[in-house]
Formats: C-alpha cells, sequence, structure tokens
C-alpha cells in the first residue's frame, strides 16, 4: 500500500505540467527517429559510391546530404527544447516539492524538531528535491529515447543480417543482469552518502550556530575533530557508492566494447563467406555505436534514478509524518477572547520519556490576572506554557479558554490570541523594521513605530545607524540582550494579543536592561491574561498571585508578601536569592 501511494505521489508531480511533459517527449521522439535515420543515410550514400556512375553519384549524394542537413537541423531545434524546457519543468517540479515539504515542516509539532536535526531536514529541502529534479526532468524522456534507439536499431539490424543481430543482442540480458546487480548496491551506498551529508549540514548549523561559545571556550580544535569524524564518515559512504558506480560503468562499457568486437570479427567472416557486403560492415559499425548510445543513456538513468528515488524516500519520510497537532473538524475560532484559562487535570510527558512532567495538574487563571510561576528548574513551567497554545499537546486532561476546549479550538485563531516573549529571542535576518512587523504582517508603518515607543524600544531604534532600516543580522546579532527584547515585546504591543507569555525574558539582562524591559511590561501586561516564568524573584513581586511549582505540583501559592510570611518554599527561594 506504502509502495502504490508513493508511486502515486511520484507522478503527481507531472501533473501540472503534463502540457509541457508532452511537448518534451514528442521533441524526445524526434531526436531519436533521426539519430536512427542518419546512419540509412551514410548507408545511401556508400551504396551509391559503389553502384552509381560518378554524375548520377554526386547528384545522389546532394540530395541525400541535404536531407540529413535538414534532419540535423531539426535534431538541434529539438535537442534545445528538451534540455532548455526539459530541464525548467524538473526546476518547476523541484520548486513545488521544495514548498510542499517546507510548508509541511512548519505544521509539525514542537515534539518533531526535538527528535531532528536542523542540518538533516536542510539537506533533504535543498539536494535531495534537487536530484529528484534531475531524474524528473531526464527519467522519462531517458526511457523513451531509449526504448526507440533500442528497437528501432535492431529491427533495421535484423533486415541487414539477423544471425549477426542476435547474437550481439544474445549480450542485453547478462548486460542488464549485472547492472541491476550493482545499481542496488548503488542505492545503499547513496542513501548512506545522504544521510551522512545530513550529519555534516547538522554539524556545520551546530557549529556555526554556536561560533561564539566554541571561540570564547578556545575549543576550535575540537569542533574541528567533531567535524573531521562526520567528514570522514562521509568519505566512507561515498567510497562505498563510487566503488559501485565505477564497477557498473566499466562493466557496461566492457559489454558494449564486446558488441564492436563481435561485428568486426563475424563480420570479417561473413564477408569472406560472401553474405556479407563491406557496406552492410559500414552500416552494423555505426548502428552498433548507435546501440552503445541507448546503453549509455540507460546507464546515466540507472545513476539518476538511484539518486534521485534515494532522494524521494527521504523526502517522503518527511512529508509522511502526521502533524500530531492539527484542527479538529469541530474546532471554531476564540472570539472575544478575554483570557480566562483552566488546566484541569493535565498531564504531560515528551516523547521517549516515560517520565511526566506534569501529572494531573489542576489550576485556573483569571481574566486579566498576573500569574507569575516560579520553582526550581525542570518542574514543567515552561511545559505548562506551551501546552496552551499547543505548541505541545497534553496526553490527559483538558485546557480551556473562556470555557472552551483549546482542541476545539482552530490552532490560528488560538495562537493568534497568545504572544510568547522568551529569553532566547529569535530575530530574523532583516531591518528592526520587519522584525517588529513579524508581530502583525498587515501593521503600517505608524503602528510599528507606536508598538516601539511603548516597548522603549524608539530611542536605542533611532540610535542605530539606518534607524528603522537598519540591518540587524542573523538573530540579531548586532544587538544586546536588552535591545533584543525590547524589539521582541514591541512584536508583541503590535500583536495585541488576550494572553501574554512571559517566559524568563529577562533572566540573562544586566539590571539597567532589566528595568527597561520591566517598564515595557507593566504598559503590555494592562487589561491582558499574563503569565509570566521567572528564576529572578524580584521581577514578580508585583504579580497578583505566585504560583510555586514542584515535581509534584502547586506547593504554594499567593502574593509576594504573602508567601514570606508562610516562611515556605518561596521565602526560601527568596532568601536564597537575597543572599548572593
Amino acid at each position: 500500500m506504502q509502495t502504490q501511494t508513493r508511486l502515486n505521489k511520484f507522478f503527481s508531480y507531472y501533473k501540472p505540467y503534463l502540457g509541457l511533459l508532452t511537448l518534451d517527449m514528442i521533441c524526445a521522439v524526434i531526436v531519436a527517429v533521426i539519430l536512427l535515420t542518419l546512419p540509412l543515410g551514410a548507408r545511401e550514400i556508400t551504396n551509391a559510391l559503389q553502384t552509381l556512375d560518378a554524375q548520377d553519384a554526386t547528384q545522389r549524394i546532394s540530395q541525400v546530404g541535404l536531407f540529413m542537413l535538414g534532419l540535423m537541423l531539426c535534431h538541434c531545434i529539438c535537442l534545445y527544447f528538451v534540455d532548455y524546457k526539459g530541464h525548467m519543468m524538473g526546476a518547476y517540479m523541484e520548486r513545488d516539492m521544495r514548498s510542499e515539504l517546507f510548508s509541511h515542516l512548519q505544521t509539525l509539532s514542537f515534539s518533531f524538531y526535538d527528535e531532528h536535526k536542523v542540518g538533516q531536514l536542510m539537506t533533504r529541502i535543498s539536494s535531495d528535491t534537487n536530484n529528484l529534479a534531475e531524474l524528473y526532468h531526464h527519467g522519462p524522456e531517458d526511457i523513451l529515447i531509449t526504448i526507440i534507439k533500442f528497437f528501432g536499431t535492431f529491427v533495421i539490424l535484423v533486415n541487414i543480417n539477423a544471425p549477426l543481430t542476435l547474437l550481439i543482442f544474445a549480450f542485453i540480458p547478462p548486460m542488464l543482469v549485472y547492472a541491476f546487480y550493482f545499481s542496488k548496491k548503488m542505492y545503499v551506498a547513496l542513501r548512506a552518502g545522504r544521510d551522512r551529508m545530513g550529519d555534516i549540514n547538522a554539524r556545520i548549523e551546530d557549529a556555526l550556530g554556536g561560533i561564539r561559545v566554541i571561540t570564547s571556550f578556545t575549543n576550535e580544535s575540537y569542533e574541528q575533530s567533531r567535524f573531521d569524524q562526520e567528514n570522514h564518515r562521509f568519505l566512507l559512504a561515498r567510497d562505498a557508492g563510487y566503488k559501485s558506480e565505477a564497477k557498473l560503468s566499466v562493466g557496461m562499457i566492457t559489454f558494449t566494447q564486446m558488441f564492436t568486437l563481435v561485428v568486426i570479427v563475424m563480420g570479417g567472416q561473413y564477408i569472406l563467406d560472401g553474405s556479407f557486403e563491406i557496406v552492410d560492415l559500414i552500416t552494423f559499425l555505426l548502428y552498433v555505436a548507435l546501440l552503445v548510445d541507448p546503453i549509455r543513456t540507460a546507464l546515466n538513468f540507472t545513476r539518476l534514478y538511484q539518486s534521485g528515488i534515494t532522494g524521494f524516500d527521504r523526502f517522503m519520510e518527511v512529508l509522511e509524518m502526521k502533524p500530531e497537532i492539527v484542527d479538529s473538524p469541530q474546532s471554531k475560532h476564540l472570539i472575544d477572547c478575554r483570557g480566562k484559562i483552566e488546566f484541569d487535570n493535565v498531564s504531560f510527558s515528551y516523547q521517549n520519556n516515560k517520565i511526566k512532567v506534569l501529572s494531573d495538574f489542576s489550576l485556573t487563571i483569571r481574566e486579566g490576572e498576573f500569574l507569575a510561576l516560579v520553582g526550581s528548574s525542570g518542574v514543567g513551567k515552561t511545559t505548562l506554557c506551551s501546552l496552551i497554545p499547543r505548541f505541545y499537546e497534553s496526553s490527559m486532561g483538558q485546557i480551556r479558554i473562556d470555557g472552551q476546549d483549546i482542541k476545539q479550538i482552530q490552532l490560528d485563531s488560538l495562537r493568534g490570541n497568545i504572544a510568547v516573549v522568551q529569553q532566547d529571542v529569535h530575530l530574523f535576518d532583516g531591518t528592526v523594521m520587519e522584525n517588529i512587523r513579524y508581530g502583525n504582517l498587515n501593521a503600517g508603518d505608524e503602528e510599528i513605530v507606536d508598538s516601539a515607543i511603548q516597548a522603549e524600544a524608539h530611542d536605542f531604534i533611532l540610535r542605530l545607524p539606518e534607524g528603522y532600516q537598519t540591518q540587524i543580522g542573523q538573530r540579531g546579532v548586532k544587538l544586546s540582550g536588552g535591545q533584543k527584547q525590547r524589539l521582541s515585546i514591541a512584536r508583541a504591543f503590535l500583536k495585541d494579543p488576550a494572553i501574554l507569555i512571559f517566559d524568563e525574558a529577562t533572566s540573562a539582562l544586566d539590571n539597567v536592561s532589566e528595568r527597561a524591559i520591566k517598564s515595557s511590561f507593566e504598559k503590555l501586561r494592562r487589561n491582558r491574561t499574563t503569565i509570566v516564568i521567572a528564576h529572578r524573584l524580584s521581577t514578580v513581586q508585583n504579580a497578583e498571585r505566585i504560583v510555586v511549582l514542584s515535581e509534584t505540583g502547586i506547593v504554594e501559592e499567593g502574593r509576594h508578601n504573602e508567601l514570606l510570611e508562610r516562611q515556605g518554599t518561596y521565602a526560601g527561594l527568596y532568601a536564597l536569592q537575597g543572599s548572593f
């Protein structure tokens, strides 16, 4: 069933380009027929030289020559179309597949990315689809041209000398067995090579993304050794692939050379017997040379097929992964979100982890409430907040917003009412204005500036070399931590959500930056349900309610002063931080 499904999927990418494919195939047929016809012209000229007088022979040669010239011009035009438009057809299909895969990757939940390396996924989007494009273009025309040339040559040669033709074609079955055996070995080696290239990309992405850490710890030689290890594994995979490819290529060339040898030896013997003319020998040699061409084309197709189908298998492995979190058929929009959140006996554990991060957790967050979550690392604070926009799916229990089960709310609508400001701010390579506009792609420039003013980012933006049009580099490397956080808050202002989640957004900042962030945060949280995750307890003293979490769930909740008076877990954490 899976094989048939994949086969249908493979051919489905031709559907939008059937007109172009048809023209490509027509031109390919014309190219093949012309190549079959040209040796017959040579045979006609040779016959004219042997059987006609000089004047008639000259006239006949001129006629045949002009006809062959016309065929060659037609051949050039059709070959140009096949080469240019055929490649473009493959490029169109590559674009479609790459777009589909990228779109599908965006639907997969965070748990998928917890298990897969970005470098591997980049390889599947880029090089795998590129190899597929070559197969999509060359595959149909190579098969068609090979069939026409092969059987056309067979029919013509049988009419000239059947015994010699059958002798030559007797080499074809062992040739096919040989090709099939080594093509299977090529597939295994190519698949391993693709996987190793994905590992190299993953290592590069990991190392270059952390180049500042590598440099600061002077671990360049360590990273170089790790890269060299992956690089060597790739080399070993390539070695196996090239070895199989070389054996296949050399074997096929040897078989084709045997054709020529047989024709020369047996043709010479037939001439001595009087059953063969020299013109027949010349024609046979021309067609044997022509027969080598479809065999080489078939060999090239074998290589393309193994390379392309390997890429297609890897492509489909990702495409066949179903999103864990999708809209249910009954899902509805979240209209006029007020921000009341209820956790009702919610349990959750990460994939491949039998230990539950949350177990039968219950909590109600009132509409417009400013609630803080505190506790030691690993008790599930971030996980709890990730369940609200359904970045992960709870395994048991129910989460409700304004009384509606979030699994019955359309994802776009749900996430459109929630803004998350994280400690590790992700800014995109582009301008300051483009990064703020990410909060609302339809916002005008004035709205963006207003959001920056509310986030207390406007002044530092104006001090940048080109103001709002300043390029900030990948992940905002040209900005300080505090500046990046204020841009992320401006983005949240522009989104104007009903629910705001602040995930340890000030824990890594200096005191000056923290004060600026807290000021803009106080503006942002007004009239919104706000959840703040904080290790630095000084940032949550104004919270209307502080919930203290442990591995067993909620151990305390109340206001800052109330919790201090109880002398419980919160007071202990606060005293510990105050001692530093």
